[in-house]
């Protein structure tokens, strides 16, 4: 056979070394990544940011041209999936499914919610509807795929092909089975969120900064998923730099929590801080003052609780089965510490949810869980009551 076809099929039009064919897997890969977290996630399904008309249509089209996923379905999935995070209502819930089944079949749950037609129109409302949406990406999903795997045998023979079908599992392992998966179970958490979200890294530029998983559950509408000094979100780096030139308009970001010194009896201001940041509240408590408690209680003991039971302290034992939860109650009942400091715990959850309280009833009922805690006799809960007395919010 001609050599020169040979290397045509082996090589395609281009002849690009193997160095370049990486390099461009690299650079599609991450523009793939960031049309889903910057478009699909923080723009249409949050309404965090706005986009300039060219930049959210490369998104959109790079999107349908690299994932066959359609803008309106995969913001649909993603609000019911905090809508319903964590019952039987979720669509990829590692705690309804298993961690294994959201992992490795990530992608089969999203294409069962896509035929959920009734969902897809109550949760995506707002989505793009123009004809090229209606006519050509909602309407032929897989015909982007599908070109972009003639472009590359074109481009690179049979080394395109191998660069297709690694592109085709992007999405599938990174978001479908990391982020749903692993960031529903696996990482650090720096709030009590009501579900299993995780922080995978506080390094988070590889997936475009979804790894601050657990952060985004604690502030869903904001563009910035980076919330302590030591983390970073890549994401957010490219949002400042589409914005300094115009291309975006970042909408909402999470305010800064801040403390007043010397505030005698909490407020207005202190209720609307503790509203906004109740999960961030709830984890402080655990480290402030559960952590404190325990130790006291255990010191120069053994430990009769495992560290998966130990860890629950910070939730109540709100994910673990009957029998655990049982064990979990009675070590605590035996020790009136850790009773006092739970049912102290359990007050505070109850009053940051809101359900129906004015602004008056809650100042009032913060006012006597600060009185109660300052007056329980235990050093650790009196601090943090004095500190919450001054929490506000300060401008991002």
């Amino acid at each position: 056979m001609n050599p020169h076809l040979l290397d045509l099929a082996a090589r395609g039009l281009s002849g690009a070394s193997l160095v370049w064919v990486l390099l461009a897997f690299v650079l599609a890969s991450q523009l793939t990544i960031l049309s889903v977290t910057l478009y699909l996630h923080r723009c249409q399904a949050h309404r965090a940011v706005d986009f300039h008309p060219a930049v959210a249509h490369l998104f959109r089209f790079w999107a349908w041209f690299t994932t066959a996923m359609v803008t309106k379905e995969w913001a649909a999935i993603h609000r019911k999936h905090h809508a319903a995070v964590e019952t039987e209502e979720d669509p990829h819930s590692p705690v309804v499914h298993g961690m294994k089944e959201v992992v490795l079949h990530g992608v089969v749950l999203y294409q069962r919610a896509c035929k959920d037609r009734a969902m897809i129109e109550k949760y995506g409302a707002g989505c793009p509807d123009d004809w090229i949406e209606r006519n050509l990406y909602a309407r032929y999903p897989a015909l982007g795929p599908t070109l972009l795997l003639f472009t590359m045998l074109a481009l690179c023979g049979a080394v395109g092909l191998a660069w297709w079908a690694l592109m085709m599992l992007v999405i599938p392992v990174a978001a479908a089975g990391g982020i749903n998966g692993l960031g529903h179970g696996v990482g650090y958490r720096n709030f009590e969120t009501s579900d299993c979200s995780t922080n995978l890294t506080p390094w988070a530029f590889l997936l475009g900064g979804e790894e601050l998983h657990n952060n985004h559950h604690a502030f869903p509408s904001s563009a910035r998923f980076a919330m302590r000094r030591f983390e970073f979100d890549i994401g957010w780096v490219v949002l400042r730099l589409l914005q300094r030139v115009g291309l975006a308009k970042i909408l909402r970001v999470a305010p800064k929590l801040s403390l007043r010194p010397e505030v005698a009896l909490p407020d207005a201001e202190t209720v609307r801080a503790l509203i906004t940041y109740r999960f961030s509240v709830l984890s402080s408590y655990f480290s402030e003052v559960t952590k404190p408690a325990f130790k006291a209680e255990t010191v120069g003991k053994p430990v009769a609780l495992s560290r998966r039971l130990r860890r629950a302290l910070s939730s109540d034992g709100r994910w673990l089965d009957q029998a655990a939860r049982e064990r979990l109650a009675s070590w605590v009942a035996e020790r009136p510490l850790m009773t006092k400091v739970i049912e102290h715990r359990r007050r505070l959850a109850a009053l940051l949810e809101r359900s129906g309280k004015s602004s008056e009833e809650m100042i009032a009922a913060l006012r006597e869980w600060c009185r109660d805690a300052e007056a329980s006799g235990i050093e650790s809960l009196r601090r943090y009551a004095e500190r919450l007395r001054g929490y506000a919010l300060a401008p991002a």
